[in-house]
């Protein structure tokens, strides 16, 4: 296993607050190599005069309109409430 990628497997799992052993430490640094040979090869695709993104594909507004409307009516949701006091949701008191 490479010195570097020994280094760095140490420092992830510290990060992560985790304990690997010798066997894992091997496994993920050859994981790691695969990862990091990956993202060089991906560093050779000539990008030129393609702008960055969030999305490989344009997306829109997938919301639906902000039309007013009534919401339900009072009896109709204090119904499912635990409790109400004065046609409100009455909850225990969290802050002294």
């Amino acid at each position: 296993m490479p010195a570097s990628i020994a280094l760095d497997i140490d420092k992830l799992a510290t990060l992560a607050r985790i304990e690997l052993t010798p066997a894992e430490k091997e496994k993920f640094s050859a994981q790691l190599g695969d990862v990091l040979k990956y993202v060089d090869q991906l560093k050779q695709v000539d990008i030129t005069g393609i702008e960055p993104t969030a999305h490989g594909f344009p997306i829109s507004n997938v919301w639906s309109e902000d039309i007013p409307a009534l919401g339900l009516p009072v009896n109709d949701v204090l119904r499912n409430a635990p409790a109400s006091r004065d046609n409100m949701i009455s909850v225990p008191k969290v802050v002294d």
